[in-house]
């Protein structure tokens, strides 16, 4: 039985810091430029099929990736459903979709590599599906994007699926190029993750609510 315990926890860490060398290189260099060997040998792993044993795919270490971060999230979604209810505010449901993933980043610690992974991942068609989908499984977003649909002005459809991809791009990349700035000790606009977060809140509420102009 201890024999098996030792094993877990050692099949346990080699995991953990495949995720955590895989998440910084991905970040840094974009995921198809990392082959899983990299990760191996980056991690310590003297087997350089590690990756493959533990996660299997390429697309398969990516979800895990994300699936390492989305426990946290979802708390932090949970918390901001409650408290936005039954809310007709556009702002508030903008809010609700920007400060979990901000919260999540300003508590992880300086540097972190999450925010450009997403956004490295996000821009590969084969990933970006992958990404999707495993954002969708949050049954707290799910409640977000329906309180924030109900109050949402009418938009044409092509207007709001247009919309709804410039959210996305920004809250993704904007996050990004912040952690970017900060990991290099660059300079940031905002002061820290809650004023980045406010200002991204501000730009895309004035997005939504923005008037369409009709071609004549």
């Amino acid at each position: 039985m201890a024999g098996r315990t030792v094993r877990a926890e050692q099949v346990s860490a080699t995991r953990e810091s495949i995720l955590t060398t895989a998440e910084q290189l991905f970040a840094e260099r974009g995921v198809y430029a990392v082959s899983n060997r990299q990760v191996s040998e980056a991690a310590g792993q003297g087997n350089n099929a590690a990756v493959g044993y533990h996660f299997g795919t390429k697309a398969d270490l990516v979800r895990a990736i994300a699936r390492k971060h989305a426990a946290q999230i979802e708390r932090i979604r949970e918390e901001r459903l409650a408290d936005a209810g039954d809310s007709t505010d556009v702002r508030t449901w903008v809010t609700c979709m920007v400060y979990p993933l901000t919260e999540h980043l300003e508590a992880l610690g300086s540097p972190t590599w999450y925010a450009r992974f997403c956004a490295q991942a996000m821009t590969d068609p084969a990933l970006r599906a992958t990404m999707i989908d495993e954002s969708l499984t949050s049954p707290a977003l799910q409640g977000i994007v329906e309180g924030f649909n109900r109050a949402l002005p009418d938009l044409p459809a092509e207007v709001h699926a247009e919309r709804g991809l410039m959210a996305r791009h920004l809250m993704v990349h904007m996050c990004a190029e912040r952690e970017r700035a900060l990991a290099e000790g660059a300079g940031t606009v905002r002061s820290c993750w809650h004023d980045a977060a406010t200002g991204l809140v501000d730009a895309l509420v004035g997005m939504w609510l923005a008037p369409t102009t009709h071609r004549p």
